[in-house]
């Protein structure tokens, strides 16, 4: 796939109105609409020009909460008309369960489970037993996957969620690492350890379950090479879950801005909906003019990166988190912090 030319994966927030507050919100969502968000005809226009593209790239619908959007399923509809795989990521309300028979409509939907006792304190007051019913209730689609934060927050709930979905019939579990934007800037940071020991983690238990990360891509170095070192949570977590079988981690060598591009709920793309740097406006010139030709988007797809990010073997394959660079330095192509491997003379070579 040429990721110069074509994204495989796109996301739209399509409204920032959502009936949650959570504290690691990048959206900083509220209760109503914004007044700029994409019109239903603008976003027709918008998929029409991704349907262009043969074969389309995949469609996610999230927000906020895009149940909120009264047209969502006008939307949703459009889509499976010009023939886009189209997923939908709502918010885990009671929405969610009104609209169960509407989701036979999409291909993939994600709900947020971020720990036991922690998801509460993140998500709000019972919201936990609501989640797990939705999960129960769901479980039948064959795109189905559970989204999970990661942060100092909530950590140590990670074996005891695995072990929830497992138990559940859960087959995909995409774990969000935090990147401080939004309300997520209230949130703590793992240390560069912490994330290295939860990425081998969870690429060890990857034979139990589909893992997926997400801001955290040097899961994929450690698939390849193996982890710089196991710490101590690396050891807390395997105690509480000890791996079994075999891993089974796809690598790939997509990354934000790199077959992979976020639309905001006013038209502006980004990188990542982790990173707001805006690269244009789908109201005011093409979609595809703006991902094929911006320039920091070409120097992401060319691994142009500052600082070790830039001299690593792994710069193609991994690249870091874009967002987390952006976040602590407001440079997209700075190096990410959170990862705790050198690049040397020595280790200069890699072939993935």
């Amino acid at each position: 796939m040429n990721y110069d030319e074509r994204p495989i994966l796109v996301f739209w927030e399509t409204t920032k109105a959502c009936l949650l507050k959570c504290k690691h919100c990048r959206a900083e969502a509220d209760l109503y609409r914004a007044p700029d968000e994409l019109t239903t005809t603008e976003g027709f226009k918008f998929m029409e020009e991704l349907a262009t593209l043969r074969p389309p790239p995949v469609l996610i619908l999230s927000g906020g909460d895009p149940l909120m959007r009264e047209d969502i399923w006008e939307l949703v509809d459009k889509a499976n008309d010009l023939g886009i795989p189209v997923g939908l990521s709502p918010a885990p309300t009671e929405k969610v369960l009104e609209n169960k028979k509407e989701l036979t409509k999409v291909k993939s939907v994600s709900i947020s489970l971020d720990g036991i006792e922690s998801h509460n304190v993140i998500r709000g007051e019972g919201n936990f037993d609501l989640v797990l019913k939705i999960i129960k209730e769901l479980t039948w689609h064959k795109g189905f996957q559970v989204n999970t934060l990661v942060a100092k927050e909530n950590v140590y709930e990670l074996p005891r969620v695995l072990d929830l979905l497992l138990q559940l019939g859960v087959k995909t579990w995409e774990v969000f690492f935090l990147i401080k934007t939004g309300r997520g800037v209230e949130m703590n940071d793992l240390a560069p350890q912490e994330v290295e020991d939860v990425l081998t983690f969870l690429y060890e238990v990857s034979g139990e379950i589909n893992i997926r990360t997400v801001e955290a891509p040097f899961i994929r170095r450690i698939a390849l090479k193996g982890p710089v070192a196991r710490g101590e949570l690396y050891q807390k977590l395997v105690s509480l879950h000890p791996p079994k079988g075999s891993p089974k981690f796809r690598v790939t060598d997509t990354r934000d801005g790199k077959g992979i591009i976020f639309v905001s709920r006013n038209g502006y793309l980004f990188p990542s909906g982790f990173l707001p740097y805006p690269l244009g406006n789908i109201r005011k010139e093409s979609f595809l003019k703006i991902y094929r030709e911006n320039p920091v988007l070409k120097k992401i797809r060319k691994a142009e990166f500052k600082g070790k990010c830039g001299v690593c073997p792994y710069r193609d394959v991994c690249g870091g988190s874009r967002s987390r660079a952006f976040a602590y330095t407001g440079d997209p192509l700075e190096s990410d912090p959170a990862c705790p491997y050198i690049p040397t003379e020595k280790n200069s070579q890699v072939n993935p």
